[in-house]
């Protein structure tokens, strides 16, 4: 049988320092939504931290989808959902309240508006004093925070004009303007950030 599973190097570099932060402010129970869990390997990751916490893995895409799912079942942890499509502009996503939403390297592989999609389902689908947690490279008052990431943002604009490395201050932004405060920002390894929201 064909094994779907797919595997970001990446992932095995970020997946202890990002499960740390989510560990540290996730509830002891509730529901947990990814959006863009690519490959399922993060998924797979946080769930294992809190065995009482069902995690609703999405994609759109389902080479994606059936990859989280095969991780799912390989691992055999009985609080993953199978996972469903999520696209950020729709005005109807497929889930419930959640009281934490994560969500990695998104919004500079896409368009501005996939981030104004992705805030505004945020704060229509998060519970009242739920928890954000985006993780990725920013720029911080206009400036990259390291020439890595400058050079990441010149590829990433060579490759599609619409993509790049966001300004954290109008991410930010466009968090409030859907309800959503900012409560923290933790440095990361390889010059990324995990910045923490709480809905109001």
């Amino acid at each position: 049988m064909e094994d779907k599973r797919l595997f970001a190097p990446a992932v095995a570099r970020n997946r202890e320092a990002i499960g740390a932060v989510i560990d540290r402010i996730a509830p002891e129970k509730g529901q947990a939504l990814e959006i863009a869990s690519g490959s399922g390997e993060h998924v797979v990751h946080m769930a294992g931290l809190r065995p009482n916490i069902i995690w609703q893995p999405t994609d759109i895409d389902d080479n994606h989808l059936a990859s989280i799912d095969a991780h799912r079942v390989a691992e055999g942890l009985g609080n993953i959902l199978p996972a469903k499509c999520l696209d950020v502009f729709s005005d109807d996503w497929p889930v419930e309240k959640m009281d934490l939403i994560f969500n990695a390297n998104m919004i500079h592989i896409a368009p501005w508006s996939c981030c104004e999609g992705l805030m505004a389902g945020v704060g229509r689908c998060l519970s009242t004093a739920g928890h954000l947690v985006m993780y990725g490279p920013y720029k911080r008052g206009g400036d990259h925070t390291a020439d890595s990431n400058r050079s990441f943002d010149e590829n990433l604009r060579s490759r599609n004009s619409l993509w790049g490395v966001r300004d954290l201050e109008a991410v930010i932004e466009q968090a409030e303007m859907n309800g959503l405060d900012l409560q923290e920002v933790v440095d990361m390894p390889a010059n990324n950030l995990c910045v923490i929201y709480r809905k109001v």
